[in-house]
């Protein structure tokens, strides 16, 4: 199937009559080898680098744990290049240069495993139009809401919660506030009543360039910055505190791990930032609902995304390393993650992007599709496949709500809409819907399942995650217009599938078991 030619793919905001599903998502690639020639590269002249020049960003990926030695920071300099910062732990340098064969010219030092430009667009990122905006609650749509007792005002709305049991989880445990979940995403408003309370300042940052800003706020959106990152931390973790909505898990801690531009970029090197930043500040769990730009596909048969995928790779690895359960959401084209090939028509999406038919099993997604990574599908309102929702046999670890049209999926009264409800800054809340929203709910299960086993290791965490989730069989036919056409093929077991993984998530195994 192919993706429609859209700038973002990260959330879909879907008014409540809807009959189609937007589309978005995020896919990566692997591998890694190291060049050694022997000559340094010759210093660049004037022509070489040009005061018309325009600058990239790069990684430079060496040997992790020992430093950048001397003689590949001399390299660097030589081949036209500036260091931003350097991740020595895991053997990541960030780079700018204005030299057009930095990458090529770098890639031949000893020393350099890898190199790559992490963009196409020249520093900064250009901006274009974003995929949607939230459907935003009224306060006459917030006045008519009736809760019950115990329960938020606007929690009657939100029917994701009893379908991954987490109300019933709620009467049991909220969670521990000694666990972190860091939404590595377009910021958080940390001031919004209902994430107030439970905002962890100590894990928050700003990693847009690459390199931690922890000036105060930094790790916030500005009004003209998506919603979206806002919106997933109030999933996870909104408090129970009478006010708006309810998280997964109001009782544990939420951080905000800022790494997208402001024209809404997800570049390498702030996805680097971000991984280890949260495994160097007592992280358990991040939620990762994007695809790392400008590649929705990294193939390692080329040299530059190559080096993207070793880069986070190496992040994400570190971080589990560490102890964090990194969880990613699947996107948003109805791929079939398992297939032989897809037609990608969106990359590069910061320049030019033209078609392209890759293989998903060589070309991955970042960071969905690394090893270790928890992968997430969406389901909707009756608890099959969001319409919208990527799948695959041996891709899909596990599902959890993330939404669909209301014309599909509609839920049991007294909700009205078949998209998440959450909250936006401003105050506010609205309805989003997407892959990007299912994961926030499988990261909420993760923190339940740390709360509970607070020594368990990253490893032992995951299986309890697919062990505890609820097997759904396949749908099939999965035609989810009614139009007599199936619309995607789920393959497996029904505690196993490529639409469902291990299974949907349960918050109340989290609890109890």
């Amino acid at each position: 199937m192919t993706a429609p030619r859209t700038r973002s793919r990260r959330v879909i905001a879907i008014p409540l009559g809807m009959a189609m599903a937007s589309a978005l998502a995020f896919l990566p690639n692997v591998n890694a080898s190291a060049a050694a020639p022997t000559a340094e590269p010759a210093p660049l002249s004037a022509a070489d680098v040009s005061a018309e020049a325009t600058p990239l960003s790069y990684v430079v990926n060496v040997r992790p744990g020992y430093g950048t030695s001397s003689y590949v920071k001399k390299a660097i300099a030589k081949a036209g290049g500036t260091i931003v910062t350097s991740y020595d732990q895991i053997g990541v340098i960030v780079v700018h240069s204005s030299n057009a064969d930095f990458a090529k010219t770098i890639r031949e030092v000893r020393g350099v495993q890898s190199a790559g430009s992490t963009r196409t667009a020249p520093l900064p990122a250009q901006s274009t139009t974003d995929v949607g905006t939230p459907k935003v609650l009224t306060s006459e749509q917030i006045a008519d809401v009736e809760a019950e007792a115990g329960q938020d005002p606007l929690e009657p709305l939100q029917w994701d919660l009893p379908a991954i049991k987490a109300d019933k989880a709620h009467e049991k445990t909220l969670g521990s506030d000694k666990v972190t979940v860091a939404v590595i995403d377009t910021g958080v408003d940390d001031t919004h009543p209902d994430i107030a309370p439970n905002f962890d300042r100590d894990a928050s940052v700003n990693c847009v360039t690459g390199k931690p800003d922890t000036t105060d706020g930094a790790w916030r959106p500005s009004a003209a910055e998506s919603p979206h990152g806002t919106h997933v931390a109030g999933e996870i973790a909104a408090a129970k505190n009478g006010v708006g909505v309810t998280g997964v898990a109001p009782g544990v801690k939420v951080s905000g791990i800022k790494v997208s531009t402001t024209a809404g970029f997800f570049y390498t090197e702030a996805v680097v930032c971000g991984f280890v930043w949260a495994a160097e500040h007592g992280v358990d769990v991040t939620n990762n609902s994007y695809y790392t730009d400008p590649w929705y596909f990294n193939c390692k048969d080329d040299p530059d995304q190559k080096a993207l995928v070793e880069a986070i790779t190496r992040a994400s690895k570190y971080a589990e390393k560490k102890g964090t359960v990194n969880v990613a959401a699947a996107g948003n084209e109805n791929y079939d993650l398992a297939a032989d090939e897809i037609t990608d028509p969106v990359s590069p999406n910061d320049s030019t992007p033209s078609d392209r038919v890759i293989d998903p099993s060589e070309c991955l997604d970042i960071p969905t599709q690394l090893p270790g990574v928890v992968t997430v599908a969406a389901t909707g309102a009756k608890g099959i496949k969001s319409s919208f929702s990527n799948h695959g046999l041996g891709v899909i670890d596990i599902a959890a709500p993330g939404g669909d049209s209301t014309a599909y999926q509609t839920p049991a009264p007294p909700a009205t809409s078949g998209l998440i409800l959450g909250p936006i800054p401003g105050g506010k809340w609205g309805y989003m819907a997407g892959t990007s929203m299912a994961s926030p709910h499988v990261a909420g299960v993760a923190a339940l399942i740390k709360s509970t086993h607070p020594k368990a290791p990253a490893s032992l965490v995951k299986a309890l995650l697919y062990a505890e989730a609820d097997a759904t069989a396949c749908t099939d036919p999965y035609d989810i217009n009614g139009d007599g056409k199936v619309d995607a093929v789920c393959e497996g077991p029904k505690n196993y599938n490529g639409f469902y993984g291990w299974g949907t998530a349960d918050a109340l195994d989290a609890v109890t078991k």
